[in-house]
């Protein structure tokens, strides 16, 4: 009798099993799914959605967002947040703007300097990656919450940008051939192939980031810290170095967009950038990143990225109103995280299932 019930029940368990396992790998295929449908809606009802041209000028928009979204991947993995990126680019970009259009003054000997492009961006680069340093030093040193830390230094960073030039623009970032400081324009203008720049610079970080991620030992400490922090720490892992290096990468890809950015509109504008973080933290999410750390992937954020700039440049094309955009962006964020939620849950039920199916075969074992 007991053997008979036992069959009966094993049955009805794996077919349980297997319609969770089947929802589960459509939660963790979401990304995909909410592209591929927001494509075909938008190719059904906007003409010429996927021409060449304006698939190029999405895909430069996606850019920016790309940029921000795959530098914080790692932090977000690391169950940390980065609010200040929006408030980098924008800062980074109007450094760029004063050193050209301003130079280095340098006041006891009457002159000023006016760098090439190829010192203003490395060092443009340089302070965006010292920027996020700060924000994981104050962070790992004082024991700051990531929220709170990198939400005061918004606000540092967005005032030091105003107060760079009073609020206004620097325009005119062509440059001077008579002072050598002409080619920032080719950062957003230029292509290679007939691809913008700002498409092959996304495809290059990302294939970094993913190399980090999947090929050497700071990525998988990274990893490991967002699973379980004290674990890590006391396998080995120098945690508070790790942390310091992915703000610090945060940082360097803020500046980046904030180069990009300003080298596409040939102006640097204080208010660059604004709410921008919001948009990146929306496309880790939505590419299956976890705001409690210790799962995501790299072309799972790409992908997101592409939703989020999909959504937004087909609503403007539509002709939706700016209020109604913000509003479905936010429903957005809101769905992704709830199915991020249940995802955990549901892989979280699945390994207490998995684990007690091991445990009770090896009690099958013993009593063979």
């Amino acid at each position: 009798m007991k053997t008979t019930q036992s069959m009966a029940i094993v049955p009805r368990a794996g077919a349980s099993l297997s319609r969770e396992s089947i929802l589960l790998l459509l939660l963790k295929l979401r990304t995909f799914i909410a592209l591929f449908l927001i494509v075909g809606f938008f190719t059904a009802t906007v003409p010429g959605f996927l021409s060449t041209g304006s698939l190029l000028i999405m895909i430069k928009h996606i850019a920016i967002n790309a940029f921000l979204a795959l530098g914080i991947t790692f932090v977000i993995i690391t169950a940390g947040i980065d609010l200040s990126i929006g408030a980098t680019l924008g800062l980074c970009g109007m450094i760029a703007g004063w050193l050209i259009t301003k130079g280095i003054v340098l006041p006891m000997f009457g002159i000023a300097i006016f760098p090439s492009v190829w010192v203003i961006v490395p060092l443009v680069l340089l302070i965006g990656g010292l920027i996020g340093a700060v924000n994981g030093w104050i962070i790992t040193r004082y024991n700051v919450a990531p929220f709170i830390c990198t939400l005061g230094t918004m606000y540092v960073l967005r005032g030091a940008a105003m107060l760079t030039s009073d609020g206004q623009t620097f325009p005119g970032l062509a440059g001077n051939p008579l002072l050598g400081n002409t080619g920032f324009d080719e950062i957003g203008a230029g292509t290679l192939f007939g691809i913008p720049w700002a498409i092959w610079l996304m495809i290059v970080l990302a294939a970094v980031i993913a190399y980090i991620a999947r090929r050497l030992p700071f990525g998988r400490h990274v990893y490991a810290i967002g699973d379980n922090e004290r674990a890590a720490e006391l396998s080995g892992v120098r945690v508070k170095q790790v942390k310091i290096w992915v703000y610090t990468l945060s940082g360097l890809c803020a500046a980046l967009a904030g180069i990009v950015v300003s080298a596409q509109l040939l102006a640097s504008h204080p208010a660059n950038g604004t709410a921008f973080e919001m948009n990146a933290i929306a496309a880790v999410v939505l590419g299956g990143t976890s705001l409690a750390g210790g799962r995501g992937t790299v072309l799972g954020t790409l992908i997101g990225a592409f939703v989020i700039g999909f959504l937004a440049d087909g609503l403007v094309m539509m002709g939706v109103s700016e209020f109604w955009q913000m509003v479905i962006k936010g429903i957005v964020i809101i769905v992704a995280v709830i199915i991020d939620q249940m995802q955990n849950r549901m892989q979280q039920k699945a390994a207490v299932v998995a684990q007690k199916a091991v445990m009770e075969g090896n009690q099958d074992q013993l009593a063979r």
